[in-house]
């Protein structure tokens, strides 16, 4: 199962509305989670990093904007390593060639959120937003059994999707 609260942040438990008026919430199975998440990350056009979550050990996975990456508990050298990664995303899409928007980052390169050089050094996969989306979907859908307490859209321009 999984919360999917598509235009609400929560920084230090604290709730802050991304969209006005929001979209309520709703609880999903993981399947029907990615067919509710693809087709909105596919159509925003926005920068991503997108870390791979731990399967096993996941309680959420959420976008944070780079503006939100202090308020959302970030340390200062994981966001700045973010940062540099959406700085100089460039290049085609590994799929279809088309401009890459997303940058995604498997858990055998990057396995926790401390290891701020692999983020820095890692080379991950370039994927368009319509790929991009595919690839987080697809790995959510390869989780067994979760329960997600929160899962959010995109906003800004541009951020990371991170676990906990």
């Amino acid at each position: 199962m999984a919360t999917f609260i598509p235009d609400t942040l929560y920084l230090r438990g604290k709730a802050r509305l991304r969209r006005d008026p929001a979209r309520p919430e709703v609880s999903v199975c993981l399947d029907c989670l990615a067919g509710l998440l693809e087709p909105e990350l596919a159509a925003w056009p926005g920068r991503v990093v997108a870390f791979e979550p731990d399967g096993e050990s996941f309680t959420q996975y959420f976008y944070v904007g780079r503006e939100d990456f202090a308020a959302a508990g970030l340390r200062s050298e994981v966001a700045a390593a973010i940062e540099a990664r959406l700085a100089k995303l460039s290049g085609e899409c590994s799929d279809c060639g088309r401009p890459a928007s997303w940058l995604w980052i498997s858990r055998r390169e990057v396995s926790n959120l401390d290891q701020t050089e692999r983020i820095e050094t890692s080379p991950g996969a370039l994927f368009c937003a319509k790929h991009g989306a595919a690839k987080l979907c697809e790995a959510l859908r390869r989780v067994e059994e979760a329960n997600l307490f929160y899962v959010n859209a995109p906003y800004g321009d541009s951020g990371a999707y991170v676990w906990i």
